[in-house]
């Protein structure tokens, strides 16, 4: 088992990062635009956000691989930037893009970085053990990484991070292209490494791994952070409602009239193919929706109902789904 963390904090101490604002462009493209957030000791933040909406952009500036336009990081009390070194030091960065050397071994891998991370001796052999034994490659630990599945770079390249147990752990997409047994071993290290006070900031465009993990969630798109708050805080936006799609063909905007009028629908509206609508329980008020839609002169051909959940509440707030 992995060792607790020497510098871990009460969740009442100050947090472990702190982004002001931070802004970057690319010319006249806003890749990111005046986000701000906080990680206590211990929490789980997850940024969730369709590809392209400047999640990874973010990472590289938190993580002071990127320099910011604008704004202000600050890791454990203090401010970071490209050039700052000891503040780095506080944090463990594992980007999308895998980085190990193939011709060595799993064990090689993590004691070549662990030097490089300013661990040597009987520490590093240990932090090496425990790291093999976390993200489950002891047996595999004297194989070559050439000869590794995807799923299995995927957690050395996260046990690289963790190497010199840093306070803030940045994890950038981490299941990309891995099977479902890796990726159930990379979200239960994940937590793990939370439950032992470890703050974490976690990307990723896949729904149901927020939603395990993630005590809070900042919602990103097009470069703004346009939520932020916990699962049960951002459902509360939709009103904890039943978002309905209704596939139709026919008298759209008359039957769109009609439902509005129903008791319990409270938004509805015409789309390319049908009616979307917001309503307090689906599965009481469908069939009167349905008559109500086929007296108005509308033909429904498919119905689908979404309950109150991260990928209804990005649907809500964005106009479009998450993976779009």
């Amino acid at each position: 088992m992995i060792s607790p963390l020497s510098s871990l904090s009460s969740r009442e101490s100050p947090p472990v990062l702190r982004v002001e604002d931070l802004r970057k462009s690319y010319g006249e493209i806003k890749a990111v635009t005046g986000i701000s957030f906080e990680i206590a000791p211990g929490e789980n933040y997850g940024l969730l956000g369709p590809n392209g909406a400047g999640k990874t952009t973010a990472i590289q500036m938190i993580a002071g691989v990127l320099a910011a336009d604008g704004g202000r990081v600050t890791v454990c009390g203090q401010e970071l930037t490209t050039g700052t070194t000891t503040v780095k030091s506080h944090i463990g960065w594992v980007p999308q893009e895998i980085a190990l050397y193939d011709r060595l071994s799993a064990r090689e891998n993590l004691a070549f970085f662990g030097r490089m991370q300013g661990l040597s001796g009987k520490p590093l052999a240990t932090r090496v053990s425990e790291v093999l034994e976390l993200t489950g490659l002891v047996d595999r630990a004297g194989d070559k990484t050439i000869k590794f599945s995807g799923g299995m770079r995927r957690r050395l390249n996260i046990g690289i991070g963790l190497l010199h147990q840093p306070d803030l752990l940045i994890l950038d997409e981490p299941t990309v292209g891995v099977d479902i047994q890796s990726r159930t071993r990379i979200l239960d290290q994940v937590a793990e490494m939370t439950s032992l006070g470890m703050a974490v900031l976690y990307t990723t465009h896949y729904i149901e791994e927020v939603e395990r993990l993630c005590q809070r969630v900042g919602i990103i798109d097009h470069g703004v952070l346009i939520a932020e708050g916990t699962r049960a805080e951002l459902v509360k936006t939709v009103g904890e409602r039943d978002r309905v799609t209704i596939a139709a063909d026919g008298q759209i905007n008359a039957g769109v009239g009609q439902i509005t009028a129903l008791d319990g629908v409270h938004e509805a509206g015409a789309t390319t193919d049908g009616i979307q609508m917001l309503v307090d329980d689906a599965a009481h008020l469908l069939p009167r929706i349905i008559e109500s839609l086929t007296r108005s002169g509308v033909t429904v051909t498919g119905v689908e109902v979404e309950e109150p959940n991260l990928e209804a509440v990005f649907l809500h707030l964005t106009g479009r789904a998450l993976r779009d």
